[in-house]
């Protein structure tokens, strides 16, 4: 991968060779194993082995995962217990232990509680013993979403968002994945922004913000539902703060985008990749060789240092 620099913005050419440039903007599809870092709105990247990613390292460190789709068994990966168990044997080797874990979304494939037990029981093995989870379209199929809500959203409002703060940093769990738009698009709805305004209010500019949720909170595919509706409203609530990170699951790879005060971050699945958009008919299980599988699942673990609004966020594969 080659790395240079245009203006403020660091970009990077991927193995496909495509220049995606930008200003204030910025957009890629970044290989799994490097190790961003966004600081003073510039976006560094390192290789995992480079030294000074150890540089890197901050006050607060928690491991992400999404689209575990429990119960999932077709050719695209038939095995999605074991590819659990090996994202948690990767998040336990990791140099700094994650203080917690934040799961984004289709955590089951059909809604049903043996899957959301499996991923439970499977879970009990990370060495981050606390979970947040906000649910993917996948985990609300049965009764609108009543049995994730009972198990996983007790301490929640509406249909299941909420907030919490850890070192001084404040985290929002959003559900956008009832009330799908045209297409498939995402959905927050009036009482959930209405709830976020009220929630962001009183913090200070200078509190670092992460908002998680399952659906992209920015327009990447539109034709494929990869986006969410009314997420322009939602992320002017949080213009006045100076490090805003956004974090989703769904389309199954890792993307990325910086805006102005908010970098977007996708996440890999850990049961199995998507296309990139548009390159197929549809989004959905895309099968690859089995010796390839594993490079396309992944986690991503994310660290921040505190007085430097420095974010490093790493994806690495279960290969």
């Amino acid at each position: 991968m080659k790395r240079e620099t245009s203006g403020s913005i660091m970009f990077d050419h991927n193995h496909d060779g495509i220049d995606r440039r930008g200003f204030l903007k910025c957009m890629a599809w970044t290989g799994t194993g490097a190790l961003c870092v966004v600081e003073g709105g510039v976006l560094k990247s390192f290789a995992l082995n480079d030294p000074a990613a150890k540089k890197a390292k901050g006050q607060l460190s928690f491991v992400q995962i999404s689209d575990s789709h429990m119960g999932f068994n077709k050719p695209a990966n038939p095995d999605v217990i074991a590819t659990l168990k090996t994202a948690v044997d990767k998040i336990n080797a990791l140099p700094v232990t994650p203080e917690f874990m934040l799961h984004t979304g289709d955590i089951s494939h059909l809604s049903k509680a043996e899957e959301f037990d499996n991923v439970d029981q499977i879970l009990k093995a990370a060495q981050p013993q606390e979970v947040f989870f906000v649910p993917g379209e996948h985990d609300v199929l049965e009764d609108d979403g009543k049995p994730y809500r009972e198990r996983y959203g007790k301490n929640t409002v509406g249909d299941g968002w909420y907030s919490f703060d850890k070192n001084g940093v404040h985290f929002i769990g959003l559900v956008n994945v009832l009330n799908l738009k045209a297409g498939g698009l995402g959905s927050l709805g009036t009482e959930q922004l209405e709830w976020m305004e009220k929630d962001v209010k009183h913090l200070s500019h200078s509190t670092p913000i992460i908002v998680f949720a399952h659906i992209p909170l920015w327009t990447i595919y539109p034709d494929w539902g990869w986006g969410t509706s009314d997420s322009a409203q939602a992320l002017t609530y949080l213009k006045k703060f100076g490090s805003v990170t956004v974090l989703n699951g769904h389309i199954h790879q890792t993307m990325q985008k910086v805006e102005g005060n908010v970098a977007f971050h996708t996440a890999c699945s850990t049961a199995f990749p998507q296309p990139k958009p548009g390159t197929a008919a549809s989004p959905g299980p895309m099968k690859v060789p089995a010796e390839q599988l594993r490079s396309l699942l992944g986690i991503t673990d994310v660290h921040i240092a505190h007085g430097k609004h420095a974010l490093a966020v790493t994806d690495s594969t279960l290969e």
